[in-house]
Formats: C-alpha cells, structure tokens, sequence
C-alpha cells in the first residue's frame, strides 16, 4: 500500500503472495508511471531499497513520525478489511481473490472520498 504521509490518501493498494524484489519494483514502477519520480519512504522491508536502486529513485527509511502515521492507515485499513471478511468470507475453492481486490479498490475509493469531503 502506498499512502501519501501528509493527508493519509491512498495512493496505490496491491496485494501479493510474496514479498521480495521484484513484486515490490513493480509496485513502485506503476506508482512512477501515474505520479512520476518521487523519493520513495518505507518501514524497513529489505526488499524495498533494491527496487528503489533498480528503478533509479531515492529511499528514505520513515522517520518514527512518519511510521507512526502510516501505522495507524493502515491500521485502519487492516481492521475494516477483517470485518468485511467476518460477515463475507470466501467460500470458493482455488479462489483467484478477484472479489477481494474489487472491495479492495472500493475501500481505497471511498477512504480517499471522505477524506476529500473533510478538507
């Protein structure tokens, strides 16, 4: 997930099975292509750094601050998308989560909606 620090938007949401170089350098490259080149902040992960210095883009490890904020998204996020998986969980075998990544997107739009409605 990526989150703009100042105003909490979500600015990208993808989901993976695995976490490593390059699931996160393809994020990061579709992140670049809709809002162009910007130094890129992260918690930590190990993964990140490399995708930065292949993609030619800065990194920067959150200040406590920062972390804190993102903390707390995504927080909020995690808890909003358990409960919608207590009253909707999936049944299906083999299941491709295509239903998962469409609420998904409708969370992420309707977060950055009411957030917009605040300013």
């Amino acid at each position: 997930m990526a989150i703009e620090p100042k105003n909490k938007q979500i600015l990208a949401l993808s989901i993976s099975k695995e976490r490593n170089m390059f699931v996160a350098e393809r994020f990061i490259a579709g992140l670049v292509r809709i809002h162009g080149n910007h130094t890129v902040s992260t918690d930590g992960g190990t993964w990140y750094p490399q995708a930065c210095r292949f993609l030619k883009l800065k990194h920067h490890l959150h200040s406590p601050f920062e972390k804190s904020i993102v903390e707390i998204t995504l927080q909020y996020f995690k808890d909003r998308t358990e409960s919608f998986d207590d009253y909707f969980p999936c049944r299906k075998k083999n299941c491709k989560l295509k239903h998962v990544r469409n609420w998904l997107q409708l969370f992420v739009d309707h977060h950055n909606r009411e957030l917009e409605d605040v300013k």
